[in-house]
């Protein structure tokens, strides 16, 4: 399994990055119940997926904890492009893989430019396109 860590979900902020329904999400809206005569606070999340942009919300009470996906970022040239598909090799290690190309970078994406990808839950996502080099 990726690389994760536990947070309590009254200190998620909005930016940040979380596990929901066995997606990673990027934190959209934070609300805060204050605590009741008998109860304890009470978290509302609003998170968007990070590969499938899918809004999710989750209410918990404010104690509990939550998954914090561990996001590795890292560069890698583009050897070939089929399609929708880039093969690139990873600048560090230099293993090749096959990356989909994301619909907003269609058409920047050419052979022997870069790229920043991220890691999150053993899924490889391509984030920027740098120029060549």
């Amino acid at each position: 399994m990726a690389d994760t860590k536990m947070i309590a979900a009254n200190n998620v902020q909005k930016g940040n990055f979380i596990i929901m329904d066995g997606a990673a999400c990027r934190v959209v809206d934070v609300e805060i119940s204050k605590p009741g005569k008998h109860g304890h606070s009470k978290v509302r999340v609003s998170a968007v997926g990070l590969t499938d942009d899918k809004k999710r919300i989750s209410v918990m009470p404010g104690h509990d904890n939550i998954e914090v996906p561990i996001i590795e970022k890292r560069t890698a040239q583009i050897l070939s492009v089929h399609g929708d598909v880039a093969n690139v090799m990873d600048s560090e290690t230099y293993e090749t893989f096959d990356l989909k190309i994301p619909e907003e970078f269609k058409g920047q994406i050419a052979e022997g430019s870069s790229v920043l990808y991220w890691t999150i839950l053993d899924e490889k996502v391509i984030k920027q396109v740098k120029g060549s080099e």
